[in-house]
């Protein structure tokens, strides 16, 4: 009877200890992998790394599992990135990769990460075939995509009575995605598009697109572009007096380090959305002012979800008890999102959902001190400015971590 009772106990006391971490070699290693040198890394680049040490410092201990960061430059490369995945994933013991500005990169690496059974936490690339047909249960995407950039744009000049749009797009699948959103919300808010006109990447000279534009009439002139395209476009927009002419240019796809190279002379009164500004609230300004300190710029949007993702990552590893990608990618799911002071959540296809922000940006005379670019104008609920997993291409089946 005593020995029947101390097996009892002995079973029941074994039953209630906790879970023991499992961490994989002993570790958890997250490879921060970008443009470090090239055409996007003013907005990823070498903050991205900053970024991702800072969440590793505030994420804190994780069951005394120390976290190692490596780091790659994939050169804007499919091939280049794929060479480095699977030698970091087969040699290196990496658990997961972030930052990707390249939807190509993304791309191709996507069956590589659902093959291995590691994750990738995406804040570079903005294609929203990343958690729609393309979507895996190993891959979160945490910053806009081209379906949030052109709704929160195209919403927000609606409403206030900008009925009529000229786009000036870049001739590929990601301006082609900017247009098509943007039109469709004109459409259907009894707007009209009065025009459009195409541009090969890389574009110099956007003059003659511009008279287009501005013969039009349109109330907005709408830049479905990216990088140099929409810096080059912004500049002789301002050397052509459009919106001195009380045309509205707005563009769909730009970054705060774009402002800073361009200068409020000539972006003054730009519209812009975006899912994070540096002086939002108390927590953006608070990460921003560390992140600045060691980087000597402002963060993007890309630098923030690197930080963001990055962070939930660890908690979620250290509620999983594990390094587990199925285990990890779950427990984000089911998590909140601490996203600077306000509440996100992770879709079962892996879409980050949060508020857009419309911005202005300021004149010369309207900014208090430098990087101080922006006026808030306008918010996007999250479920206005992002597509619901049921409506994105992705099979839930496929989407939900096993």
């Amino acid at each position: 009877m005593r020995r029947s009772l101390l097996l009892s106990l002995a079973v029941l006391s074994f039953s209630t200890w906790p879970a023991l971490a499992e961490f994989s070699d002993g570790k958890i290693v997250i490879g921060v992998m970008g443009d470090q040198s090239g055409v996007v890394a003013d907005v990823g680049g070498p903050g991205s790394i900053v970024a991702a040490k800072l969440a590793v410092t505030d994420a804190g201990a994780i069951d005394g599992t120390p976290v190692e960061i490596v780091t790659a430059d994939h050169q804007n490369k499919p091939d280049v990135a794929s060479t480095i995945a699977r030698e970091w994933f087969d040699q290196r013991g990496v658990d997961a990769i972030v930052d990707l500005p390249h939807s190509g990169v993304v791309f191709g690496l996507i069956p590589l990460a659902t093959e291995k059974k590691r994750s990738l936490l995406i804040s570079g690339a903005a294609s929203t075939e990343i958690t729609g047909r393309q979507c895996s249960p190993y891959v979160t995407h945490w910053t806009d995509d081209t379906y949030a950039l052109a709704q929160g744009t195209a919403i927000s000049l609606l409403d206030q009575g900008l009925k009529s749009w000229f786009f000036l797009t870049a001739d590929y699948s990601f301006g082609h995605d900017l247009e098509d959103v943007a039109q469709q919300v004109v459409t259907e808010r009894s707007g009209s598009v009065l025009g459009s006109a195409r541009h090969p990447l890389g574009t110099a000279d956007f003059s003659t697109l511009l008279i287009r534009a501005r013969s039009s009439g349109a109330q907005v002139i709408a830049l479905a572009s990216a990088g140099s395209d929409t810096v080059n476009a912004i500049k002789q927009a301002g050397q052509f007096g459009i919106a001195r002419s009380g045309q509205r240019l707005a563009a769909l796809h730009a970054f705060v380090t774009d402002i800073n190279s361009i200068g409020l002379e000539t972006a003054q009164n730009l519209i812009i959305s975006t899912g994070f500004y540096w002086d939002d609230n108390e927590q953006t300004r608070s990460f921003a002012r560390r992140f600045f300190a060691i980087h000597g710029r402002m963060p993007t949007r890309e630098q923030a979800g690197v930080y963001m993702s990055v962070l939930h990552y660890l908690k979620a590893a250290r509620a999983a008890k594990s390094d587990d990608a199925s285990a990890v990618n779950e427990q984000m799911r089911l998590m909140p999102v601490d996203r600077f002071g306000h509440e996100a959540h992770v879709q079962v296809n892996g879409r980050v959902t949060y508020d857009i922000g419309v911005y202005r940006v300021k004149m010369p005379t309207e900014s208090k001190e430098p990087w101080d670019y922006y006026q808030h104008i306008a918010t996007v609920p999250a479920s206005v400015a992002f597509r619901p997993a049921s409506a994105s291409g992705c099979s839930l089946k496929a989407a939900k971590a096993q």
